[in-house]
């Protein structure tokens, strides 16, 4: 062995640090880290869900995880935000119709239901529910943290929709009262189909009932706007 190679070998060996994953990375991170998270939350339950089951599933260290959520709470809380933002985008890229404005609005509102109505975002909803008796503060923050973005898109497109109508002038479409106006066409629309949804009835049942429900719906809505009876 030459003089060189033994100088080589007595020099300390530099330990590679791992360190925080490329910023191109991160994004793929996260993104297994929140999908993992919501299968073991609706397999689980919150409070049977572990973070070192989540992160075996994530193929992620328990440090990565809390470097980026700071506990359970807060990664189930990422977990329905997700799920919210998800939807919320979708809805808020579909076309406007070229109509009247009934028909813009049942579009909007089949959207909503559409959306609304997969497996795992009913379930992830009863999921909620079922755990609101032992962590309500988590329950009641989460809901309203998700229900306060839906409202902010429907309003947008209420907003959006009534533009080119003349009822865009009544007093309920006014900017500063959109919200409590976007509140009650959710009411109109998406609270009925999600109650029977969590309660059991069949998904395929209630697709089935998407159109007829959104046109019944909006024609309430409509007739309450032109009669102030809603905002």
């Amino acid at each position: 062995m030459s003089r060189q190679q033994l100088a080589e070998q007595r020099l300390p060996k530099r330990r590679v640090r791992a360190g925080r994953p490329p910023r191109e990375m991160a994004g793929e991170v996260d993104t297994r880290i929140l999908d993992a998270a919501r299968r073991v939350f609706l397999e689980r339950g919150f409070a049977g869900a572990s973070i070192d089951e989540i992160a075996a599933q994530a193929g992620a260290g328990k440090p990565t995880i809390y470097a980026r959520f700071p506990g359970k709470e807060a990664l189930y809380t990422a977990v329905v935000m997700r799920e919210t933002e998800g939807k919320v985008a979708r809805i808020e890229s579909e076309p406007a119709a070229e109509d009247s404005l009934e028909a813009r609005l049942r579009g909007i509102a089949t959207t909503i239901l559409e959306r609304a109505l997969l497996d795992e975002t009913v379930n992830l909803m009863r999921l909620s529910i079922s755990e609101a008796r032992r962590f309500p503060e988590l329950a009641n923050s989460v809901r309203r943290a998700a229900f306060q973005r839906g409202t902010e898109a429907v309003a947008r497109l209420l907003g959006e929709a009534v533009q080119s109508d003349e009822l865009g002038t009544a007093p309920c479409f006014a900017p500063d009262r959109l919200p409590v106006t976007a509140r009650y066409f959710l009411d109109l629309i998406f609270v009925p189909f999600m109650m029977r949804a969590l309660f059991g009835e069949k998904l395929e049942v209630l697709r089935a009932d998407i159109e007829p429900h959104a046109a019944r719906g909006v024609a309430v809505f409509l007739a309450g706007c032109r009669h102030g009876a809603i905002g």
